[in-house]
């Protein structure tokens, strides 16, 4: 369970060089390859890695292609990247992160979504009551899913929570969301759709009229992206191409063309823990911005 996993902060948070791997019982694992999707498969838990936690700007992300896939932030033109807080929504609205052992795969077009994966693990909104840290593994149940197209990419975001939440036992599928945190599914399209407004971009569109589906059908995209996963850690599906190039090193899959024994170079380099005090952030990162109706 999750007290077994750990993070391993690397350097000062909101720098480059930040980087945060998760431990087992003080071992690093790759967030992406290592730790199990399903951390009680006939009860339907799985495990979440815990990216960006809740009310914080910081766009965290596992990394894909580094050598077992720290979580670090996101750069765009060698700046560090933050969403912006669109009226009344501060930072991410969830405890957001993504679920190991899954692969959007970008060759595979969705028959439903008309569209192809965005190369990332599959994204996941966890909406329980408890602020997260980043590294955090965290057993959540599945409730339901919406579809989002992101720049002409199917880009899914699964809605769970975490099984030790107190409301858990009452939230069991989509409809017990609305019923128990009324607005929160109507808040969530918003966040999707506004985000990038306020860096120059337009809103963001959804299938299926934004509707977030059930459990069942949740289950069956987290059923494939597991499934594209394994192909993509077996070697069935090419890690390296002309327009990706992912990391598949890991330490517990032996029949992985990416395995490596625990006295390999490239393990036995990873830094050890070396947190420091946070950078400060600009503080324009604080800003609010009013999107009127007119623009979405």
């Amino acid at each position: 369970m999750s007290s077994a996993y750990t993070p391993r902060p690397i350097g000062a948070a909101n720098t480059l060089e930040h980087r945060v791997f998760i431990e087992q019982n003080g071992s690093v694992v790759s967030s992406f390859h290592d730790i199990p999707l399903f951390a009680d498969q006939n009860n339907g838990i799985l495990n979440m890695i815990v990216e960006v936690p809740r009310w914080t700007n910081a766009k965290m992300e596992i990394s894909k292609e580094e050598p077992f896939n720290p979580i670090k932030q996101d750069i765009k033109r060698g700046k560090l990247r933050f969403v912006r807080n669109c009226f009344p929504h501060h930072g991410y609205i969830w405890n957001y992160g993504a679920f190991p052992q899954t692969w959007e795969d970008p060759s595979q077009l969705h028959a439903e979504t008309k569209a192809k994966g965005d190369n990332d693990p599959l994204d996941v909104c966890e909406i329980g009551e408890q602020v997260g840290y980043v590294g955090q593994v965290k057993q959540v149940k599945v409730l339901g899913i919406m579809a989002l197209l992101d720049e002409g990419e199917t880009d899914w975001k699964v809605i769970v929570v975490d099984v030790l939440d107190p409301l858990a036992s009452k939230l069991n599928d989509i409809e017990d969301v609305e019923r128990h945190l009324p607005g929160l599914i109507r808040a969530t399209n918003e966040w999707f759709r506004i985000y990038k407004i306020p860096d120059g971009k337009p809103e963001n569109t959804f299938a299926f009229s934004g509707e977030a589906k059930n459990k069942k059908y949740a289950t069956e995209i987290i059923h494939e992206c597991h499934e594209a996963w394994r192909r993509l850690i077996t070697g069935e599906t090419p890690a390296k191409t002309p327009s990706y190039d992912l990391s598949i090193r890991n330490i517990t899959i032996e029949n992985s063309p990416g395995f490596v024994r625990r006295d390999d170079p490239s393990y036995t380099s990873i830094p050890l823990a070396s947190g420091r005090t946070a950078a400060p952030i600009d503080p324009s990162v604080s800003k609010w911005f009013y999107i009127s109706s007119a623009q979405v």
